[in-house]
């Protein structure tokens, strides 16, 4: 593999290869099922192109409450397969493919009722940790242990003692969504992949009853082009069945959107130093550790029929999530204590169930009419599995046998070598001029690939330095988004490749103006251009803002839409 940079001639040369000739799989949509779909197909030496109309993971894919899990709540539900298929993949991701960017959490299970709780979570704890180990990969996480409630108030003193008896404390892993995605993107590009956000999908070529290709749109400048392809995966999320009615011919699937709302509060109003994992009514509810200096708290489940671009936070979502928690916490969180919030839509396979909560996470492959086969469903943990199972499906619209998939030992983009680099921060630290601290912060980011990122604050001191508005980022993170990868917008960098809107209590907008101007060059970007992006990035913080005050979805997705949202394509420039 030979990395590359995910650069705006990159881009360019990619959208002109794709347009040559013919590609053996087209797979439309970057989020982590289509990204992980075009790594699959390009390493069993196919010829692949990707798309995706707005930025890498800027669905689901960047919205998820960022972990990786065989889920608890399924293994209640006896949904042992599903269970025992994700610890495989937690495994795996821990140990193999991204260690830079998975990693064990712990979290403490409350227990509320004596005698009969604890054995009975006992069962099931053990269970996990079981069905955690395989034949070729330990676990990769200890082994849960029970706690007295004296020792389990030691470790979380944040929680009231009325709150619990006992609890028993687990393990499983964390993950960067968006920045894993957009891993898997370049990886595959450096597999030979030919990767484009930015480009969507007008319409799908039909030959004698056969989707033979698409037509795409560079939304930056309007161009279209033609793209031929043998097979076609359409790897859209919760908008499959759009795509389907796009392509013609009748749907087989039926995909609802579930809304899951989180919140980030400061580490320091909530005193534990575990996560934390709660029952609702409805589902349940986590505290998880974000870094060094946030919990997430969330999510919710619930049906969303409004936008699927823009699935916005109510005043009611925040009231549910501060309600809950606020159930088990010595000190009440606030409003005045929420620095961020974001929201993001699960697509879940229709069934008879009445609930969202209810629906199964499995995925589904069906071949919607010869050449065009859809994923749906599924979790981000098993995305690995849904790739190599929509893969699959797409090489039997091939005249040629496939080798099988191999991603089980490919090592994403930063992952070969990352324990040598995580030995080497000290040394890494005094060389650029950097606190450890800092540097090994790069390191959990960027893995393998820091190297690239403090290169360019050797090349220019002043990049070595923390950005105004966000001084946990330094400015070369800024400009790396822009010349390795692959954002093409302000909201990208904010959002996606740094995490300054969610982490910030303004949303980041204390340092768009730096942000925009330092990839101003890279992007190739003039004085109105630079004005354009932070004007349409406060507009849709200022949307958001109010749509946290309304009561409901309905008043929140109408403040919502007021406003351009994160990703929204610009107009086009031509020329």
């Amino acid at each position: 593999m030979r990395e590359v940079a995910l650069s705006l001639s990159a881009r360019e040369y990619a959208l002109d290869e794709m347009a040559v000739g013919e590609v053996d799989v087209l797979v439309v949509g970057g989020g982590v099922v289509g990204a992980g779909a075009a790594l699959d197909a390009v390493t069993r030496g196919l010829s692949v192109a990707l798309v995706e109309a707005k930025d890498w993971a800027s669905g689901t894919s960047s919205r998820s409450s960022k972990l990786i899990h065989g889920g608890l709540r399924y293994l209640e539900m006896l949904d042992f397969k599903l269970v025992a298929e994700a610890l495989r993949e937690r495994a795996l991701l821990l140990q193999r493919i991204a260690p830079h960017l998975v990693r064990p959490v712990s979290f403490l299970y409350p227990l509320t009722r004596r005698i009969w709780e604890r054995p009975y979570a006992g069962v099931g704890m053990l269970l996990y940790d079981t069905m955690g180990m395989t034949s070729v990969l330990p676990r990769g996480v200890p082994a849960h242990r029970h706690m007295t409630r004296r020792t389990a108030l030691a470790e979380a003193p944040g929680l009231k003692p009325s709150a619990l008896v006992g609890a028993v404390r687990y393990w499983d892993a964390q993950v960067d969504d968006a920045r894993f995605t957009l891993s898997l993107v370049r990886t595959a590009a450096s597999y030979g992949a030919l990767c484009a956000s930015g480009t969507r999908v007008t319409s799908f070529v039909r030959e004698e009853g056969r989707v033979v290709g698409a037509v795409v749109q560079d939304v930056e400048t309007g161009r279209e082009r033609t793209v031929r392809a043998r097979a076609v995966v359409n790897a859209t999320g919760v908008w499959t069945d759009e795509t389907q009615q796009q392509a013609g011919g009748n749907g087989s699937l039926r995909v609802r959107a579930s809304k899951g709302v989180h919140l980030l509060v400061p580490r320091s109003r909530i005193a534990m130093s575990s996560g934390l994992i709660l029952r609702t009514e409805k589902s349940v509810l986590f505290v998880i550790p974000w870094g060094d200096e946030h919990w997430i708290v969330g999510t919710t489940d619930t049906d969303w029929t409004y936008s699927k671009e823009h699935p916005a936070v109510s005043s009611g979502d925040i009231d549910y999530l501060l309600e809950h928690v606020n159930t088990v916490l010595a000190s009440p969180l606030t409003r005045d204590d929420i620095l961020g919030v974001y929201a993001g839509l699960r697509p879940l396979v229709s069934g008879e169930a009445e609930q969202t909560a209810k629906l199964s996470r499995e995925h589904v492959v069906a071949r919607l009419q010869p050449g065009l086969v859809a994923i749906a469903g599924g979790k981000f943990t098993t995305y690995r599995v849904m790739a190599e199972d929509v893969v699959d499906a797409a090489v039997r619209e091939l005249p040629h046998s496939v080798p099988a998939s191999s991603t089980k030992d490919v090592p994403l983009a930063g992952a070969e070598g990352y324990q040598s680099v995580v030995r080497r921060k000290t040394v890494l630290a005094k060389r650029y001029g950097l606190a450890p601290e800092r540097v090994e912060r790069l390191v959990e980011r960027y893995g393998t690939l820091v190297t690239e990122v403090l290169e360019l604050a050797a090349e220019d001191s002043t990049l070595g330095e923390p950005l105004r508005g966000a001084p946990g980022y330094l400015r070369a993170e800024i400009v790396y988004a822009a010349t390795h990868e692959g954002a093409l917008h302000l909201d990208d960098i904010l959002t996606r490749r740094t995490h300054i809107f969610m982490e910030t209590k303004d949303r980041g907008l204390a340092a768009a103006e730096e942000a925009a101007r330092l990839v101003s060059a890279p992007l190739d970007w003039d004085g109105a251009r630079v004005d354009e992006e932070i004007y349409r990035y406060r507009q849709r913080v200022e949307a958001e803002q109010e749509a946290g005050r309304q009561p409901n979805d309905r008043r929140a997705d109408a403040a919502r839409m007021r406003a351009p949202g994160f990703g929204d394509p610009q107009p086009a420039r031509m020329g």
